[in-house]
């Protein structure tokens, strides 16, 4: 397909990206505004990002089918309207500030997003040439990650505004009034939720009319036919299962490079009007790499060579936020865990076009189970955080200053990067060459 014959579709599946971009890096002000409203321990507020992950791992499947019978736009169509769906349950939801509403609107947008991803990911991996499929996955995470930021800002405004005085009022008041005081702030869900949803009903509307060409991975036809065999199952092909499992552990160190760094920065001692601010230098090393992939993939650099380098630089960040904290200012140390996102950026990029390669059929169950990857995140980060508490403990029975046992139980905590990275650059490195399992 001729590069101006797919700037439109890039563009439109670009803004697809944009919003569920948007609508995932929400979860970051929603988390702390569910906690108030339905007076929450913090581990029960932490449920909306499960609830957004499990929807990744029990729909990617469906999502699979689904898009098999109906193909990727009515696909994207229909992911964008079961978003839509999810997001007028939160006015019910908050009506009533019942929790576990809250979860399942949470699920479904969730659902519709897996739609969405299932489809515009190798929709955008084999609009054009196989060994470009980085560079235009590497456009569309600047579309997502511009909308996190975005996201989290225009939200963070919406719903958290006046928190910390709501906060400091529930602890004087009972009965009426404070029901009065829940009800007033579960409200302004409803303007932000409705906009949303009718964005979101159009957008389903209008992109099962949008200009998308009809594409489809390239078959085995020619392997077959030169004495090959034909695979009749998605579980022969190797190089899709370890691209799975690469996806899997990236997921985790994407999240943690972005969601630990606020708590690795107050565990510095750092103030919380100063560390609320660190995911954002994350996420701008993400773009800015995103940019760099644009420009330099295929033409200057491979997206095999794109993913080595990336597994490499994660590993000696890795490496060296966790053996030079002694060494480094506490700012310094926050940098070295937001260059994280520079290693992070395109390793998604890469992989999809490397681990959809010669799926023929079977692209859209390839594509599901790459979704579930993302799993990753819900399994890997608290494992992070059992690992810096258990560390915690370990050193105050050393008799370690309880101040100094933070912060270096979160620094050394970093060491379960280091595996993550080195899976990713095994995918790299040979990984996706394994094209079929040896007898």
């Amino acid at each position: 397909m001729k590069k101006s014959s797919t700037l439109v579709p890039l563009l439109i599946v670009g803004a697809l990206f944009f919003i569920f971009g948007f609508v995932t890096w929400i979860n970051g002000a929603l988390i702390p505004f569910m906690r108030t409203i339905n007076e929450l321990t913090a581990a029960q507020s932490y449920l909306v990002a499960s609830a957004s992950y499990i929807s990744f791992v029990v729909m990617a499947i469906p999502a699979s089918a689904l898009l098999t019978k109906i193909g990727y736009r009515k696909g994207m169509s229909v992911g964008l309207i079961i978003m839509a769906v999810g997001a007028l349950v939160f006015i019910p939801a908050a009506s009533a500030r019942m929790y576990w509403l809250f979860l399942v609107a949470i699920f479904i947008q969730g659902a519709g997003m897996t739609i969405l991803q299932t489809a515009s990911n190798p929709y955008v991996t084999i609009l054009g040439p196989m060994e470009s499929g980085a560079k235009r996955i590497a456009f569309m995470g600047i579309a997502n990650k511009v909308a996190g930021m975005l996201g989290s800002v225009i939200f963070g405004a919406l719903l958290l505004s006046g928190i910390d005085e709501v906060n400091e009022k529930l602890k004087t008041v009972t009965g009426a009034e404070k029901e009065l005081l829940l009800d007033t702030m579960a409200n302004s869900v409803y303007m932000p939720y409705v906009v949303m949803a009718i964005v979101l009903f159009l957008l389903g509307i209008l992109i099962n009319k949008a200009p998308l060409p009809h594409v489809e991975a390239k078959s085995e036809d020619d392997e077959v036919a030169e004495g090959g065999v034909a695979k009749t199952s998605i579980l022969q092909y190797p190089h899709l299962i370890l691209g799975v499992v690469a996806l899997f552990f990236y997921v985790g160190v994407e999240v943690i490079a972005g969601d630990s760094i606020i708590a690795y920065g107050l565990s510095l001692g750092m103030p919380a009007e100063q560390a609320k601010m660190f995911t954002s230098y994350t996420l701008f090393a993400m773009v800015g790499t995103y940019a760099l992939g644009i420009i330099l993939i295929p033409k200057y650099l491979s997206q095999t060579t794109a993913l080595k380098l990336s597994g490499i630089f994660g590993i000696i960040i890795s490496l060296l936020i966790v053996t030079t904290a002694d060494f480094t200012s506490d700012f310094t140390s926050v940098l070295l865990v937001a260059s994280l996102g520079i290693a992070n950026a395109l390793v998604w990029p890469a992989v999809w076009p490397l681990a959809l390669d010669g799926l023929g059929k079977f692209t859209k169950t390839g594509s599901a189970l790459l979704i579930m990857g993302i799993s990753g995140g819900a399994i890997i980060t608290p494992l992070y955080g059992k690992l810096v508490d258990r560390l915690h403990s370990g050193y105050l029975e050393k008799g370690m200053d309880d101040a100094v046992a933070i912060a270096t139980s979160h620094n050394q905590g970093y060491w379960i990067l280091i595996p993550s990275y080195i899976v990713i650059l095994f995918f790299a490195l040979k990984g996706h060459k394994i094209k079929s399992w040896k007898k």
